[in-house]
């Protein structure tokens, strides 16, 4: 028995194999790269300048056609000089965004859940938002303006001196209009200017019936005014 048939067979089965495989690997590529990111803040407090450093990390997490962004400090930027009484902090932030996109992310934290001592770090936590792509490729987002309002107040305007790089990398695709074709031309119109309007067969046969209908009538009313003038 000829051993082509079995050899045929084989090779099929590894090409498949190694077909699986390489879709295996396609669907496990990550779509978005994270990385901790050393911020340095400066903040413009009621009291004078104030600052500190802190790992900031970004994150997000496909939610239908948007992302849900969480961004994660490790360390209180800021402090009071006075207590402040549980939920009367509540923080926010801006990403900046980068690569494919343009524009900015905000996102907002929860009011404190307990009271924080006087002239102790502010802890921030975690900061959450939603980001509804426009335009797919590879977006960069960047820790922006962060913002503690407090005691019915912003108490604290905070921005990264230290340029910091990217915090998070996603790669986007199926954003609604991604794509950068712009739209065909519309074609010229015709009969611009003085000249009528080309009309198609419909048109055609619906100026001819009311054509012939004005014609039928001024036939019947010749008609009747014959026939009233004999009767005289």
């Amino acid at each position: 028995m000829s051993k082509e048939p079995n050899r045929r067979r084989t090779t099929a089965a590894f090409t498949a194999a190694l077909a699986v495989a390489g879709a295996a690997v396609l669907a496990g590529a990550p779509a978005a790269q994270a990385a901790v990111v050393d911020v340095n803040y400066g903040c413009e407090t009621k009291i004078g300048p104030k600052g500190a450093v802190s790992p900031v990390d970004i994150k997000a997490v496909k939610n239908g056609s948007a992302y849900t962004i969480t961004m994660s400090f490790e360390k209180g930027v800021s402090d009071s000089p006075i207590e402040l009484p549980k939920g009367v902090m509540t923080p926010r932030a801006e990403l900046v965004l980068g690569g494919a996109d343009s524009g900015t992310v905000k996102v907002k934290g929860t009011p404190n859940t307990a009271a924080i001592p006087p002239d102790t770090p502010i802890k921030i936590g975690t900061l959450t938002g939603t980001y509804t792509p426009k335009k797919n490729g590879k977006v960069t987002f960047t820790a922006g303006t962060l913002t503690v309002h407090a005691l019915g107040m912003d108490a604290a305007v905070c921005t990264p001196k230290n340029n910091p790089r990217p915090a998070l990398e996603l790669e986007v695709t199926g954003a609604a209009g991604g794509s950068d074709t712009p739209p065909p031309a519309e074609e010229e119109k015709e009969g611009t200017g003085t000249e009528l309007p080309k009309t198609g067969p419909l048109d055609s046969a619906l100026a001819l019936g009311t054509l012939g209908g004005t014609v039928l009538l001024t036939g019947a009313a010749g008609v009747l005014w014959l026939t009233r003038r004999t009767a005289r």
